[in-house]
Order: structure tokens, then sequence, then C-alpha cells
């Protein structure tokens, strides 16, 4: 069954609403201002004065801070005269044998494998845009790659859990908080600032222009 789009849509292109499906007719928006889905309110489209040059600058933050959250120290332990010092690394690697490797697999993926995957992706496709250059072969793919597994980037999560659990494990040891943790604390503020600068609307259609 094939539906007739209305007659001022003909030969105009056009944009979906993410939320409602409501097509409207692709707007030209100036910067610093707003489209919004006529039906349901969503924002389409909202580009912003240098928002790609600070996008890629909040990536390649998050990619710096996601490193150092990794490698170094997250959580010190002590309790009865024993020391314990572990990285997010460590505690993934801890739960590999057995029949808690699927939580260590869990872990590798959801808090380091898939928020710098995504972090690359995002890289990947503004650098050559803040250069005025071509794009990157496959940016479009790797831009849609960064958008479908922005759900599955659980940092902020992890830090909540995470934070949970010490009010839990105060009263049996003393918890000292290692520089990982502050640099995931960091990272969650820089991805929420990331996500709210960019217009991926914007982004899109400078791929398709700058592909041309």
């Amino acid at each position: 069954m094939t539906t007739e789009l209305p007659a001022d849509f003909a030969g105009k292109p056009l944009i979906a609403c993410p939320t409602c499906d409501t097509l409207h007719v692709e707007p030209s928006v100036p910067t610093n201002h707003a489209a919004c889905c006529r039906r349901c309110g969503r924002v389409l489209a909202a580009p912003r004065e240098n928002a790609v040059r600070n996008v890629l600058a909040l990536a390649v933050t998050s990619t710096i801070l996601m490193t150092g959250a990794v490698f170094f120290p997250f959580i010190e332990l002590q309790a009865a005269g024993l020391h314990n010092r572990a990285s997010v690394l460590d505690a993934a690697m801890a739960f590999s044998q057995g029949i808690m490797a699927p939580l260590a697999i869990a872990v590798a993926f959801l808090i380091i494998l898939i928020p710098t995957a995504r972090l690359v992706a995002i890289i990947y496709t503004l650098l050559p845009l803040v250069q005025k250059r071509q794009p990157y072969r496959f940016a479009a793919h790797a831009f849609r790659l960064a958008e479908r597994l922005r759900p599955w980037s659980m940092a902020e999560i992890f830090v909540l859990g995470v934070a949970v659990a010490l009010v839990k494990v105060a009263g049996l040891a003393t918890v000292s908080l290692g520089p990982a943790f502050w640099a995931f604390a960091v990272l969650v503020v820089v991805n929420v600032l990331q996500d709210n600068t960019m217009c991926r609307y914007t982004i899109w259609k400078s791929l398709e222009t700058t592909r041309r």
C-alpha cells in the first residue's frame, strides 16, 4: 500500500520527526535558531555557531578522560590492615574466569569499548568537516554507528552504580577515590555537553554538502 504525499511536499526534500514520524519540508534554519516538530515539539534542527568544532573538541576531551578512567586507579580500599587498589580494567578482568565471564564481557563492552568506539566514530566523522575537507571514506557510516551506540554507552550508569555501592561499603572499609573515578565523573559532564551541543541534522547536511 502506497500513500501519496501532499501536493506541497512534491519535489521537496523532507525530514521526519524521530519521535512521532511526522514529515516536514526540510527547514532552512539560521544559526542559533531551532526548528521543532509541529506535532510533538521535538527539536529537529538547532544549528549553533562553531557547533561542529565544539563537539569535536569535547569528543577528543572525552577520549582523553576515558583513557585515564580505564587505566588509572579507580578506588582504593583499606580494611583490617589490608590495602587494595583497582582500576576499571582490573574490575572487568576480575570476573573473566568461570561463570562470571559474561559479566566481565558486559562491563568491558558497555563501560569501555562501546563508549570509546562511539567517540572514535564521532572524531572520524567531524575532523575533516572542521578542516573544511572532504569527509573520510565511510564517514556517514561512522556517524550512523555513533548514533546507534549512543543508548549503549553507559559510563554515567556505571558512575551512579559505583556511588550507590560506596555508600554500602563505606561502613566496612576505608574508601579512597582514585583519579579514574574523578575522570569518569568529568567524562559524564563532558558527554552531556557534547550531546546537547551536537545538532545531528547539521552534521548530516554537512556530510551531504561536502560530499558533492
